[in-house]
């Protein structure tokens, strides 16, 4: 028996069986051979067998991540078939998802290619790490023990990525949806979350095999505020009747029938009305499980759907309903994606405001979707985008607007009789209006996103069913289903993992070898000054960027002291709209946080935007350039770009604690990213704060607002939001600018902190611990850095 069988068993707690395996001569190349019978006759006790086999397991799952970059890429090419490779009885059995590579460009393919072999890397890196924590010890808790076990699991962590969908009911967004995830029964058509207030998401489910439906109900508090707020327009003695009044009537009635006309709010809100539904009353989520997607279906359609006759006396629940999840089984175009089917607009109930404000902001990709007959014309399509602009460029993260005209197909053959066969007329067609849609973007969202941000895409999901004889240029849904890989399949998450296990393999190797103490002592002194002099530069950064800001801030409170009662008056003395005919309209802003109902062909005003809109307008080109959404270079990121301990120079004049300072070099790299994620996420906060302060500081003057009732009521509401603006114009656009500069200080601060505190941590317990008797991972060492010298595009240093 040679040295490895005896050193695994012996890692494995399992050497009492030494002298078995060595009486039978078992060498390393017989004992990868194995085989069950061959394990019971060598371990005939059950206990040893089951832990022999569970590692067994584990090493020969390990073993198969050697296999050549060159044996990933032709498994990859095996899993993607070319076009020419395959036949017709093939494509008959295809899901929409394996058809669309029909469609593809041979760099597509490629790609795809290329993303197959990433992820089986990714995969076998996986489990080395696996293997990697279960050797290490588990009886000691010591500090740095537990510091590896809590690396290797960071390693696990990464968010999802969310698609937002907009567009009017009738554009096609549920026949999008079911094309490009393979479920033609999933949503049904004109049937969801648009004609609502309902968000609507769509993800994988990635632990079982069932249909799954996730329902999330309002707050019961918040619908008795919302339920007082539509019985008093509707109830009001105005007899004007306008649109505002069509949302409110239609929620009460789905949900009471005709009750609501005659009892008070308290009475509606007895818990007879919610039998259907307990888990409004308990505030918990409601689950749907079903085998097909046309089941659940059936199942979730009353709970977002105004169209539907509900259960329960005929009672439809989607008024009380926040959100639905459905997950997907077996879905891998889902695996890291979530599309959110989104309302145009928010909703005057606070929670699900809340929830579409916060969705908005987190979406890195926004999807318009509209007929492409009146892509350009289409007003709702357009009021969508210029009112959550802000929400998803300086207040979000979005990095995409992706614009999707659908029925790309439809055309009207009397007006074209001199363009050739009819694809020809389409192929023309679809051109121009993208053409005009692109156009439209750059003016439209130019100021909040580069164009380089903008993409149009021509779909038809007719032609997609119809797969047949499907080219390329007739549908571009195959082209959005290739995004959404690319989303699941990212290159830098593959690199910057097996980076990081590459780091962590590194500092346990090095924890196992016995360097000089004074040299460790050295390169950790060196180390932390360099620290303190990188931190301090980066500082100087945080400082210049604050300053720049409150100049910015400075001259926009004075600009919205000087136009805020002008702005106000315009708003609430419209053009060409009576006064009985603005009533309603103004006591619904003045009900719902200073948002005015938007109505068909009307762009949606919200009074704490426009009030604000001098502050973020001083602040919105610097912002953009000092929080970029797409990752491009601006000077907070160019400053943590650049921050180095300089751990490869001192490799060289350190060699002794190379694995050390190879850790350290791969923690600071996964530093700054976790730092740039940071960065990403709470400027939303900083860029948001403005609006919400004004919103806070108007908040008393709307609540007194409404309460006016009967003749007079309307010149009530307008002269109080006058006079407190008037004021208040000189304190609150300042606390606002304050708030704001507070909240951007807090980040700069995290940033320092967080930097201080990894580094200094992950220096002290690589470089100032003493030697520790770690399991031996070298082979595990050099496979990983094989893999990731591979993902470089290195060559190996032999």
């Amino acid at each position: 028996m040679d040295d490895f069988v005896c050193n695994k068993l012996s890692e494995w707690n399992l050497s009492t069986l030494i002298d078995r395996f060595k009486d039978q001569e078992i060498d390393e190349d017989q004992f990868y051979n194995l085989d069950n019978e061959d394990i019971k006759e060598l371990i005939p006790k059950v206990g040893p067998r089951k832990i022999f086999k569970r590692q067994f397991k584990l090493l020969k799952e390990t073993q198969t991540t050697t296999a050549t970059n060159q044996e990933t890429v032709d498994s990859a090419t095996e899993v993607f078939p070319s076009t020419s490779e395959a036949n017709d009885t093939r494509n008959m059995h295809m899901d929409p998802q394996e058809e669309s590579s029909q469609c593809q460009s041979p760099s597509a393919k490629r790609k795809r290619c290329n993303s197959a072999a990433e992820e089986y890397i990714m995969r076998g890196v996986k489990e080395i790490m696996k293997v990697v924590k279960m050797k290490l010890p588990n009886e000691e808790n010591t500090k740095l023990n537990d510091f590896l076990k809590k690396e290797i699991c960071e390693l696990e962590t990464r968010k999802r990525e969310q698609v937002g969908v907009f567009g009017k009911t009738g554009a096609g967004k549920s026949s999008l949806i079911n094309a490009i995830i393979g479920e033609k029964n999933l949503l049904p058509s004109g049937s969801v979350s648009a004609c609502t207030s309902v968000v609507f998401k769509v993800e994988a489910n990635n632990d079982s095999s069932k249909y799954e439906a996730e329902i999330e109900f309002i707050k019961k508090e918040d619908w008795k505020d919302e339920l007082w707020l539509c019985k008093t327009f509707l109830e009001d003695d105005d007899d004007v009747d306008v649109d505002d009044d069509d949302e409110a009537r239609a929620k009460l009635t789905a949900l009471y029938r005709g009750d609501w006309k005659s009892k008070s709010v308290e009475d509606l809100m007895d818990n007879k009305y919610f039998k259907g539904i307990h888990e409004f009353l308990t505030s918990n989520k409601k689950t749907l499980k079903c085998d097909s997607a046309i089941e659940l279906r059936e199942k979730f359609v009353k709970y977002i759907s105004a169209s539907n006759e509900g259960e329960d006396g005929g009672r439809q629940y989607w008024p009380l309903v926040k959100c639905v999840t459905v997950r997907v089984p077996g879905k891998d175009l889902l695996k890291q994606v979530i599309l959110v089917d989104l309302p145009g607009n928010g909703d005057r109930n606070k929670s699900r405001d809340k929830m579409w404000k916060k969705i908005v902001g987190s979406c890195s990709t926004v999807w318009i979707v509209a007929d492409i007959n009146r892509a350009v014309a289409e007003k709702e399509a357009w009021e969508i985008l210029e009112n959550a602009s802000s929400l998803m460029g300086n207040g979000g993260e979005c990095q995409r607007i992706h614009f999707i005209c659908t029925k790309s197909d439809n055309i009207d053959d009397a007006n074209d009789q001199s363009a050739g066969n009819a694809r020809d007329r389409v192929l023309k067609r679809n051109q121009v209006a993208k053409k005009k849609v692109m156009a439209e973007l750059k003016r439209t969202l130019g100021k909040h996103f580069s164009d380089d941000c903008f993409q149009v895409f021509t779909v038809s999901c007719k032609e997609f069913h119809k797969r047949k004889h499907l080219q390329p240029d007739d549908t571009e849904i195959p082209k959005l289903q290739d995004f959404l890989q690319s989303l699941n399949h990212c290159p830098s998450e593959t690199k910057n993992y097996v980076s990081g296990a590459h780091g962590i393999l590194s500092l346990i190797q090095g924890a196992r070898c016995k360097e000089v103490p004074h040299k460790k002592m050295e390169v950790c002194i060196n180390l932390k000054k360099n620290m303190r002099h990188e931190l301090n530069n980066l500082k100087k950064t945080t400082e210049k960027i604050k300053r720049t800001f409150q100049q910015c801030l400075t001259e926009g409170v004075e600009e919205s002291k000087a136009s805020c009662e002008e702005q106000l008056k315009r708003m609430l003395h419209p053009r060409r709209t009576t006064g009985s005919g603005f009533h309603k309209t103004l006591k619904y802003a003045v009900g719902n946080n200073g948002v005015f109902k938007a109505k068909k062909g009307k762009r949606q005003n919200n009074i704490n935007m426009t009030l604000c809109s001098k502050l973020t307008g001083s602040i919105d080109e610097e912002f953009r350039m000092t929080f970029p959404n797409e990752g491009k270079s601006g000077p907070l990121k160019e400053a943590i770009d650049s921050f180095s301990l300089d751990t490869e120079g001192w490799i060289k004049t350190y060699p002794e604690v190379k694995l050390q300072l190879t850790f350290l070099k791969t923690e600071e790299d996964k530093l700054k990213i976790m730092l740039n994620n940071i960065i990403l996420e709470d400027k939303k906060t900083v860029y948001n704060s403005l609006t919400e302060t004004i919103e806070e500081n108007m908040q008393k003057c709307y609540e007194d607002a409404v309460k006016g009732k009967g003749k007079g009521s309307l010149e009530h509401m307008r002269d109080t939001l006058k006079d407190h603006v008037r004021d208040k114009k000189n304190t609150m656009f300042q606390m606002a600018k304050d708030n704001m500069l507070e909240q951007l200080d807090k980040l700069m601060v995290e940033i320092l902190e967080k930097l201080e505190r990894t580094l200094m941590e992950s220096i002290e317990l690589s470089l100032g611990t003493d030697a520790y008797p770690f399991p031996d991972v070298s082979s595990e060492l050099d496979m990983v850095e094989k893999y990731y010298r591979e993902l470089e595009g290195s060559p190996n240093p032999n």
